[in-house]
């Protein structure tokens, strides 16, 4: 049996009774879905335009699309420019492509395909149905399937049972040949069936399941702040409710001198220095650099390559041995009032203090703090979208005056004249208490956001928020805009306030397969192997133990690693047992992806070495959210993909510069 979800070219005598008295043609063309994953395009396109060609028919224009039934995906490149010379679109897909473009074109569309005959689709990307019965009618119905749309499944016109519009066997559903015969008028074809002899159906279908539960509810819910993402359990109850604690002081902290993925800074210490909580013990290097403080007092007793916790590599670190006294560096004092600083004064001693983007990624926040364009809006990100998390969710509760005087800060380095805190709605007790406590501050608000994975990306931020779209292979400053952490708010404050850099920072310890789960201010550079015991252990030794959420977290095998400033939780789950199979084009991971990208291909271009084509598919605007990962039916980890492709991309960037 073929595959249910395909269809056919209609026989050359059935194309060549549809092509007369047509001609100045657009071709609209699916690449297929549910079938084992080919980069190539598929035939029907190319033998359908050869055969109009034939017979003497002008090709106006064509497009060969992936998933035609997603409607929103279709709707951004289909419009009347398109067909402003054309006269008759065909379309060379399943009924769903047919039906979305038939609503899209506002004229009549030609069915060039029969779907074959199985009893309906499956994941399909749309709320349209078809039930692909292998005899179109979408031609005689100006793309109003009678077949799904009418309930009693009449195909030879009314029955006269209309009651108000609503079929009289389903309230619920208005009647499909009102339908029908409107849009047939619409399109000046309204004497389509005043002729039309009765036609017998076939009803010897092979029957299959609806489209699971899972994917109807993202159906109904794919708006919800932006589209894609998903509506995921967060089991953030296991620690939202317990408040930050003191982790003890480590005996030993290793401290990477590259925390950020960018140039390594230069140590500023040796084997048997003596150094005091706060020094700096590494320069940044380069503009992208971030410096480096000790985060304990002691002797160093080390300056030697250790396992990173992120990277994957071994780099240059500084190993610490306590003394016990926590003594504070001299540096560490406060830098002065607000109101008395520059901008620059500002941007400097953030630099200065080593102080980095604290939501996971790690970008130097003295970098945004000097803009190369106009900013005119500060978002802080309250967020935290990825499930199990509630370290954000604490700093803001308590302390929330920390990350509002660390946003004024903020707004007078970047010259932004409006900060917008952006919390979600499952943290409705921070938003109060933020709304009470920047009630009277004009250029300050709250904003709530949807509870959506991955609601906390910079772009779907910006997008929620401001309504504004960082183009692609653009950034927020693009759109005039700063998007920090709350956490990294809270830093800038404890640098202005105390001369504090980061020496610690808010972590969740949680997920299914910890014993006791908490959020605690932990130091830079204490290993997850004491984290976890203090907390514990693992109530299972097959537990995947990640370094932030469970969605973009970085899986660690080495538990003598250290936690780094950017390190927001430590999270035990369960191990994934399924083995990845082909893709088969069902399509789920483009209906997700919340930047409008097709996922589906980095794999496959990744593993034949196409980095030509992964540029082409706009992979560097992926944000590695794992929403592909998530929804995948052949368990196929895209992401890793496109880590990988990044990184040869990257390379051959470098290698040309």
């Amino acid at each position: 049996m073929e595959d249910y979800t395909k269809f056919r070219l209609k026989s050359k005598d059935e194309l060549a009774l549809l092509l007369e008295g047509k001609d100045r043609l657009f071709v609209v063309a699916c690449n297929k879905c549910f079938k084992e994953f080919a980069a190539e395009d598929e035939p029907e396109c190319g033998e359908f335009i050869a055969f109009a060609a034939g017979q003497g028919k002008t090709i106006a224009g064509s497009r060969i699309v992936d998933f035609l039934c997603n409607k929103p995906m279709t709707e951004k490149w289909f419009g009347a420019a398109l067909l402003a010379n054309t006269e008759n679109v065909f379309v060379i897909s399943c009924g769903l492509g047919v039906q979305t473009v038939a609503e899209l074109a506002g004229s009549a569309v030609c069915a060039a395909c029969d779907s074959i005959g199985s009893g309906g689709h499956g994941m399909a990307l749309t709320k349209l149905r078809c039930e692909a019965c292998g005899q179109c009618y979408l031609n005689l119905t100006g793309g109003v399937c009678p077949v799904v749309d009418c309930p009693k499944g009449l195909v030879n016109g009314q029955c006269g049972g209309s009651k108000g519009s609503k079929c009289e066997t389903d309230r619920d559903k208005d009647c499909a040949w009102d339908k029908i015969h409107e849009r047939l008028r619409a399109q000046g074809r309204a004497d389509v069936f005043r002729s039309r002899p009765a036609e017998l159906r076939d009803y010897s279908r092979v029957n299959f399941n609806d489209v699971s539960g899972y994917v109807r509810t993202i159906r109904e819910s794919r708006f919800e702040g932006y589209y894609g993402g998903l509506h995921i359990s967060e089991n953030k109850e296991l620690s939202e409710r317990l408040p930050l604690k003191a982790f003890p002081l480590p005996q030993t902290v290793v401290i990477p001198l590259s925390q950020y993925d960018g140039t390594p800074e230069a140590p500023l210490v040796s084997k048997g220095d003596s150094v005091k909580t706060g020094q700096k013990i590494g320069e940044a290097g380069g503009p992208l650099g971030s410096a480096i403080h000790a985060t304990i007092s002691g002797t160093v007793s080390a300056v030697e390559p250790r396992r990173h916790s992120t990277l994957g590599r071994e780099v240059m670190s500084v190993v610490i041995e306590s003394d016990g006294k926590d003594e504070l560096h001299e540096s560490v004092m406060p830098f002065g009032d607000l109101g008395d600083l520059s901008p620059g004064d500002i941007a400097a001693l953030v630099r200065e203090k080593g102080i980095v983007g604290m939501g996971g990624a790690g970008f130097p926040t003295a970098v945004k703090l000097r803009p190369t364009a106009p900013i005119d809006t500060v978002l802080l990100n309250g967020c935290e979208c990825e499930p199990l998390l509630t370290a954000d969710h604490r700093i803001m509760l308590e302390y929330a005056d920390d990350v509002i005087f660390g946003l004024k800060a903020i707004l007078k380095a970047t010259g932004a004249d409006n900060g917008v805190i952006v919390i979600k709605t499952n943290k409705q007790d921070a938003v109060e208490l933020f709304e009470s406590k920047t009630a009277a501050t004009a250029n300050i608000v709250v904003v709530v956001a949807w509870t959506k994975y991955p609601q906390g990306a910079e772009k779907m931020l910006i997008k929620h928020t401001l309504g504004r779209k960082i183009p692609r292979g653009g950034m927020p400053i693009d759109a005039g805009v700063v998007v920090c952490n709350v956490s990294t708010a809270k830093a800038i404050s404890d640098a202005l306030k105390k001369g504090l850099p980061p020496i610690e920072r808010a972590v969740t310890v949680s997920g299914p397969k910890v014993r006791n789960p908490g959020n605690f201010m932990v130091r830079v550079g204490t290993p997850i192997k004491e984290i976890l015991e203090y907390c514990g252990g693992l109530t299972d030794s097959e537990a995947i133990v990640k370094l932030g959420g469970p969605m973009m977290g970085f899986e660690v095998e080495d538990f003598s690693a250290p936690i780094l400033k950017t390190t927001n939780g430590v999270v035990a789950v369960e191990a994934g047992i399924s083995e990845p199979t082909q893709c088969i084009r069902c399509g789920r991971c483009a209906d997700v992806c919340p930047l409008d990208l097709y996922p589906l291909y980095y794999p496959q271009y990744a593993g034949k070495g196409n980095w030509e084509g992964l540029k082409q598919k706009s992979v560097m605007d992926c944000i590695e959210c794992r929403c592909c990962d998530y929804v995948c039916s052949a368990r196929i980890p895209i992401s890793d993909s496109v880590k990988y492709g990044k990184r040869v991309l990257k390379g051959m960037c470098l290698s040309i510069c």
